[in-house]
């Protein structure tokens, strides 16, 4: 599936193929809710990195996130978070443990997502008290990341694809 997304003030203008769109996790990790804002969680998508397409490459700057152990800094994360320079839009996440995907923020994502029938929640063990998780029917919860990962679940669920 070919997505298209966008920075907020339209200065970034991507595309990028994705095999598996569903927009079925949601991070409460303090790097996605801090970076993203919304609900307290960020959602990802999972895409073909060689497939990526930017125009208004210029204004796309990359930011690595500061890991922290118990409040104290623990060194910068290897993961590249690209942003829109000019209003601050999350758009893409890359990491050079796996160069071959590359991590749409769905909120970036400007196509029509397939929606899931169940919601995954990661990270909760780093969610604040004051994020209230929406659990629905069949939702799974994990208090770091799940052993499941993007590409298994998609083909567990195949037939919502």
């Amino acid at each position: 599936m070919k997505l298209e997304g966008s920075c907020h003030c339209g200065a970034v203008h991507f595309t990028v193929l994705s095999h598996q769109p569903v927009q079925y996790q949601r991070c409460y990790c303090s790097i996605c809710r801090k970076t993203q804002g919304g609900g307290g969680y960020a959602i990802n998508i999972a895409a073909e990195a060689r497939s990526l397409q930017v125009k208004g490459q210029d204004a796309v700057a990359v930011y690595h996130a500061v890991m922290r152990e118990r409040g104290t800094r623990h060194g910068a994360s290897t993961a590249e978070r690209h942003f829109c320079r000019l209003c601050g839009s999350a758009l893409w996440l890359l990491s050079p443990e796996w160069p071959e995907l590359l991590h749409p923020f769905a909120s970036a994502i400007d196509s029509a997502l397939p929606e899931a029938a169940a919601v995954t929640h990661i990270m909760l063990a780093y969610k604040p008290d004051w994020v209230r998780v929406q659990k629905g029917r069949g939702d799974l919860m994990f208090d770091d990341y799940p052993e499941e990962s993007i590409a298994a679940w998609h083909e567990r669920h195949h037939s919502e694809v």
